[in-house]
């Protein structure tokens, strides 16, 4: 088979599992070890990982009661990882909600830079109060203004980055000239949220643009992925789903005037991996035993819009819950649960167990060569061009991944078996390294 798998792996501190750090295994402070992290990113390029990725949010997820709280700030961290590590993309999520786009495009120009063209940037739009009361707002902007925000601070970026030509550095001792002054390009933009002057003070990287990601599976969010996201990190419960998510947006982004090509659906999994179906399950077992529930359910009444004291452990999702266009939050991921419950009528303690690994992405536990069968099906079907793994406990749910479903695909013609030359990560998925706008007269990215 020609067409290869892309595999990137979502680190997330001891696990994606709410319950991973409480394992005898786990190391409680791994989310403030670089030590830890460099382990991870090194075992992911032992496995030939396209990528690595940090989410983000600004504000302080959770109660620190609850798992493994705050985080190393993601740009920081990346540009550790990149000296520690040849291949491997990087990828951080950053918000357009509550950053400038001058200051944004800076860092990851300088990420890029460091990386040899390595660095990948996850646009989101931050939902949520608690975030926005960290920047002097009452309440979070509504779902269609933050992504009109979004679309304006990309708009930016893009400029920002294009405003070095590629050879504006001349370098000419002898006639004491270091720049050609004409080959930048201000953007001189003035718009509704945003007004930059100046060229960005930091030459275009190797890559021109990061690799630009994006995760909302929402009207508006796959809108904006038609229009500008290269790479789409998806959360989809089932193949039939997870298909037409992927042929819609195909569809959306060849409408948008783009080559469908470019960009890369990836929906997440944590696959459970035991060496027998027993012995996975047994491992599944495990985790969700240790889950305090308590956490799960206040967790549940936010997303739900509910009042406190609203959801019985063993009782079923109350009738009458809002609909999603009703929800200014995280739409696709409440959507996503609410229909999963009812589909399979879980309890809501049940509920809770499903979503302690993944928060809504597919969880999965079987053998290596089950979770491969999975990955070859998705992939072969139409339902995705690679995946976000997510292992459910960290360092060893990706230790085995890597060591025992990666030679599987590998067999299978589906994974490369080594990085070859050095590629940036935008040749590593495949697009192109884009022209710049300033001179071609063609908006970027279509």
């Amino acid at each position: 088979m020609s067409r290869k798998l892309h595999l990137n792996a979502f680190l997330m501190n001891t696990g994606h599992h709410e319950a991973s750090w409480r394992l005898p295994e786990s190391d409680p402070y791994a989310h403030v070890s670089l030590e830890h992290y460099v382990r991870l990113a090194r075992t992911a390029e032992r496995g030939t990982f396209d990528s690595l990725f940090l989410a983000d949010g600004p504000q302080l997820w959770n109660t620190v009661a609850q798992r493994p709280a705050g985080a190393l700030e993601p740009l920081t961290l990346l540009t550790a990882l990149a000296t520690a590590t040849e291949h491997i993309g990087l990828i951080a999520t950053a918000s357009t909600s509550y950053n400038s786009p001058y200051n944004l495009a800076r860092k990851f120009a300088s990420l890029d830079i460091i990386s040899g063209g390595r660095a990948g940037w996850n646009v989101v739009t931050t939902a949520g109060a608690e975030a926005a009361r960290n920047f002097g707002l009452d309440a979070e902007p509504a779902h269609a203004e933050r992504y009109a925000r979004a679309a304006e601070f990309l708009d930016v970026a893009l400029k920002l980055w294009d405003s070095w030509e590629d050879d504006t550095i001349v370098a000419d001792k002898a006639a004491g000239v270091w720049g050609d002054d004409a080959k930048i390009h201000p953007p001189r933009h003035k718009g509704t949220y945003f007004s930059v002057e100046g060229a960005l003070n930091v030459p275009r990287g190797p890559q021109g643009y990061p690799l630009l990601v994006q995760a909302g599976s929402s009207e508006d969010g796959k809108r904006f992925a038609a229009r500008y996201a290269e790479a789409v990190f998806t959360a989809q419960q089932t193949l039939a789903d997870a298909q037409a998510f992927y042929a819609d947006l195909k569809a959306r982004t060849a409408a948008a005037g783009r080559d469908p090509g470019h960009l890369k659906v990836l929906p997440g999994i944590v696959p459970v991996i035991g060496s027998t179906e027993a012995e996975a399950l047994a491992r599944e077992r495990q985790l969700e035993d240790h889950i305090v529930h308590e956490h799960g359910v206040r967790r549940l009444e936010e997303l739900l819009r509910l009042a406190p004291g609203s959801l019985g452990l063993d009782a079923e999702l109350p009738d009458g819950l809002p609909p999603e266009d009703a929800i200014e939050g995280a739409k696709s991921r409440y959507t996503l649960i609410v229909e999963l419950a009812r589909r399979e009528r879980l309890t809501v303690r049940q509920l809770i167990g499903r979503l302690g690994g993944g928060r809504g992405h597919l969880t999965f536990a079987g053998t290596p060569e089950q979770v491969a069968d999975t990955i070859e099906r998705w992939f072969s079907l139409g339902a995705a061009d690679g995946f976000n793994i997510m292992p459910p406990v960290l360092p060893s749910g990706l230790d085995t991944f890597v060591d025992h479903v990666v030679p599987i695909l590998r067999a299978r013609g589906l994974l490369r078996t080594e990085y070859g030359p050095r590629q940036t990560l935008r040749e590593r998925y495949g697009l192109p390294r884009p022209a710049n706008q300033h001179l071609t007269g063609v908006p970027a990215l279509v």
